[in-house]
C-alpha cells in the first residue's frame, strides 16, 4: 500500500486573505475560514472530506470539501491522552506535535510527538482508529528517546511503506538528524534506526551557527522528514534551519531520492543526504513568506501531486499559515514547484 490520498480534486493554491486571517474566534464553536493557521501540516481524506491535522492540544484538525476553505474543528482531535504520555515525558502538557497518519490493512493509523522545546527526552505516540473522526484507540508508544542516552530525539513521526508492503517510520530533530527504523504488523518499532539525513555530524556540529532557539538542541539544523514513493523512486523531503520564530524564522524545505526506501538518499548533484546532501526544494520568497518548511507531498489522482507546509506570512506579521502548492515532475524525475 502506497502512501498517498484517495482524493479527488485538483491541486488548488490556498487563497491568502487578511480579513479571514483575523477571525479568531475562541474554539466554543467551529468556524471556516480560506487562511488556515497551522504548524506542521498533514492531510488525509475520508468520505468526501479532508482532513488536516497539524500540532496543537490534542492535535489541531479542520475539514473541507475542496480544500479552499476550512472549517476548524472546536474541540481537539485526541480528546484525552493516555497517562504515560506525562509519564515518559516530564514536563509535557498536552500540546501534541507534528502529527502524521496513514491508512493501512482497515485502519487509520496516527503518530503523534510528546515534547518539550529543545530537548530530547521524547516519544511517539500511536493511535488507532476505523475511522478519522475517532474514537481512537491507545497503542502505546512507537518509539521513546532520552537525553544523554539517545543521539536522536523522538518527534515529528513519518509513515512510509516499503518495496514489500512493510511499513517504516521516519523521525527527528537535530541532534544526529533524520532516523528511520522497519516497523512491525502493529506498527511498532521492529529494526534498528538508521541515520538518513543530516545537516553535519555530531563530532562536526562546532562548525554550524550557535542554535538561536535552544542551547540544548545542539547545531545540527535538520528535521520533520516526509516520504513519497513516485515512478520508482523514494523522495525524502526534511526542514532545514529554524521555525518558530515567527519572522525570525529561516526554514526551509531540500529533497533527495532512492531507489529503496532504506536509502541512501542522494540529491541531485548525488551527495548523499546522511553526509549533509540536500537540493533545495522551497524556501520563503521575501515578499509573501519569509520562510516555509515542515512539509507533506501526496500524489493525487490523475497523475498530480501537491505539496504542503506551513509559511511564515510577511503580511502577517509572521504568522504560521496553510501553503498548497502543485508539484511539477522533471524529465530526470525530479519534483519542483
Amino acid at each position: 500500500m502506497q502512501k498517498l490520498l484517495t482524493l479527488l480534486l485538483c491541486a488548488a493554491t490556498l487563497t491568502q486573505t487578511a480579513d479571514a486571517q483575523t477571525k479568531r474566534p475562541n474554539r466554543r464553536h467551529a468556524f471556516v475560514t480560506d487562511t488556515l493557521m497551522v504548524h506542521d501540516p498533514v492531510m488525509a481524506w475520508e468520505d468526501g472530506t479532508y482532513y488536516l491535522l497539524s500540532t496543537g492540544h490534542g492535535i489541531q484538525w479542520s475539514t473541507s470539501q475542496d480544500r479552499k476553505t476550512w472549517t476548524v474543528q472546536p474541540t481537539p482531535l485526541l480528546k484525552e491522552l493516555p497517562a504515560w504520555t506525562h509519564d515518559s515525558v516530564p514536563g509535557f502538557r498536552g500540546h501534541v506535535w507534528a502529527p502524521d497518519i496513514i491508512r493501512k490493512d482497515g485502519l487509520w493509523w496516527l503518530a503523534y510527538s510528546c515534547s518539550t522545546f529543545g530537548r530530547n527526552t521524547s516519544a511517539i505516540g500511536l493511535m488507532a482508529s476505523e475511522k478519522l473522526t475517532g474514537p481512537w484507540r491507545d497503542c502505546g508508544p512507537i518509539v521513546c528517546s532520552r537525553e544523554k542516552r539517545d543521539p536522536w530525539n523522538a518527534i515529528d513521526p513519518a509513515f512510509a511503506i516499503g518495496e514489500d508492503g512493510t511499513p517504516w517510520l521516519a523521525w527527528g530533530s537535530f541532534w544526529d538528524g533524520i532516523q528511520l527504523a522497519r516497523l512491525d504488523h502493529t506498527m511498532h518499532l521492529a529494526g534498528t534506526p538508521k541515520t538518513i539525513a543530516r545537516r553535519i555530524s555530531l563530532c562536526d556540529t562546532l562548525k554550524c551557527e550557535p542554535n538561536p532557539t535552544s542551547k540544548y538542541a545542539g547545531r545540527n539544523a535538520i528535521e520533520a522528514p516526509f516520504i513519497l514513493k513516485h515512478g520508482g523512486w523514494y523522495y525524502l523531503f526534511v526542514s532545514w534551519d529554524y521555525c518558530c520564530r515567527g519572522a525570525l524564522s529561516n526554514y526551509r524545505v531540500v529533497v533527495g531520492r532512492s531507489r529503496t526506501i532504506s536509502g541512501p538518499y542522494l540529491d541531485r548533484h548525488g551527495k548523499d543526504m546522511a553526509q549533509g546532501g540536500g537540493t533545495l526544494f522551497l524556501k520563503g520568497d521575501k515578499r509573501e513568506y519569509e520562510a516555509a518548511g515542515h512539509c507533506a507531498v501526496y500524489d493525487l489522482p490523475k497523475g498530480e501531486t501537491v505539496f504542503v507546509c506551513h509559511g511564515y506570512s510577511i503580511p502577517l506579521n509572521g504568522a504560521s499559515l496553510l501553503i498548497q502548492r502543485p508539484v511539477h515532475w522533471t524529465d530526470d524525475g525530479w519534483p519542483e514547484l
